[in-house]
């Protein structure tokens, strides 16, 4: 067996917006079971997690044993917007030889994943009594225009995916989502403002300020051949997610552990694969420079209605967790020294 190891498990708590109430077919913040599904806002994404990091270590416990190494059981905030609550953890001085995050995947590993900017376009028009529309200035036609634009870039950013080994077989690994607009004040008035919220994945390896100055040159040469915006260009804004994605390099013995935990649970090989949103994962691999896996539950309509989370995949990832930290960091009787939580 390896040397004992010190492990983080972490999990987020926070959670999206559930959306319009009548989009669920149950209340989003009354947990309900229905077959092997647990539904709720949050379910998956990701209290199935939370509730994996605590009864994997009730598991051993349960059989008279306790982590012979240090775990630090990590419940953070802010992975749905910013991610620094995992910030925090690093700056404060947490470390460790391997980090666990089960966000719900399907029962596989990250391999890769981007990173992810938010950014905000502040669009100025000129407002008239619609009578007089053809001489004001419209914000919101020239949002859309301005969205135009940002797609082009969007598809300039997918063009680029030949050569990078984890993305060039993804159909579309670069997604911008234009999440919400607001303009105007008046519906006999020529918008004067309009302001559109959006978010944008990039390569691992790519540096955050760089594809932010991509995106204010592309809006900016945009708006210098567009008649209302030439003279006043839109103002952009990074909020929130300011993130580079991550690469987990192969072949590291946490990996292997974990893949041998898999196998014996669910007598299947454990796979790999590239999503295209935003992990804590990346702040243990970047800043830390530790193995950090990503592998969790089997889910469906993460930030999306109904969703839900399979009980009998929780099970099936706990007893693997369980397994890897009693291979990880070794065990002893509870009656021995005590694992650390924060």
């Amino acid at each position: 067996m390896k040397q004992a190891g010190v492990f983080i498990l972490q999990a987020h708590v926070d959670v999206v917006p559930a959306g319009p109430e009548s989009l669920w077919s149950r209340p989003p913040f009354e947990p309900a079971v229905e077959n092997d599904r647990m539904f709720g806002r949050g379910a998956a994404d990701m209290k199935a997690g939370s509730a994996a990091n605590l009864f994997a270590l009730r598991a051993l416990r349960r059989v008279g044993l306790q982590p012979a190494a240090t775990v630090y059981l990590q419940s953070v905030v802010e992975e749905e917007s910013t991610g620094n609550g995992a910030l925090m953890t690093h700056l404060r001085g947490y470390r460790a030889d391997a980090v666990l995050i089960p966000e719900p995947e399907d029962e596989k590993l990250v391999r890769a994943n981007t990173g992810v900017l938010w950014f905000e376009v502040q669009i100025q028009g000129h407002s008239v009594h619609v009578r007089e529309m053809q001489s004001g200035g419209n914000a919101i036609d020239a949002a859309y225009r301005v969205i135009g634009a940002l797609r082009e870039l969007e598809a300039e950013w997918n063009s680029r995916k030949q050569g990078r080994e984890h993305f060039s077989g993804e159909d579309h690994p670069i997604n911008l989502n234009i999440g919400r607009i607001e303009g105007g004040d008046w519906a006999s008035s020529v918008p004067a403002w309009c302001t559109l919220q959006c978010r944008i994945a990039i390569y691992p390896g790519t540096s955050a300020s760089e594809a932010a100055r991509e995106i204010e040159n592309s809006i900016a040469a945009f708006a210098r051949n567009d008649k209302l915006l030439a003279n006043n260009p839109p103002r952009v804004v990074f909020n929130g997610f300011f993130a580079e994605g991550y690469v987990l390099a192969p072949g590291s013995e946490a990996e292997e552990v974990l893949a041998r935990s898999h196998l014996e649970v669910t007598g299947k090989e454990l796979e790999t694969f590239v999503t295209a949103g935003y992990l804590d994962t990346r702040v243990y691999s970047l800043y830390d420079q530790v193995p950090a896996l990503c592998y969790g539950p089997i889910s469906r309509n993460i930030h999306g209605a109904d969703e839900c989370v399979s009980l009998a995949s929780v099970q099936r990832v706990t007893a693997a967790m369980a397994l890897f930290i009693a291979e990880w960091c070794g065990v002893e009787s509870v009656r021995g020294r005590s694992s650390q939580a924060t």
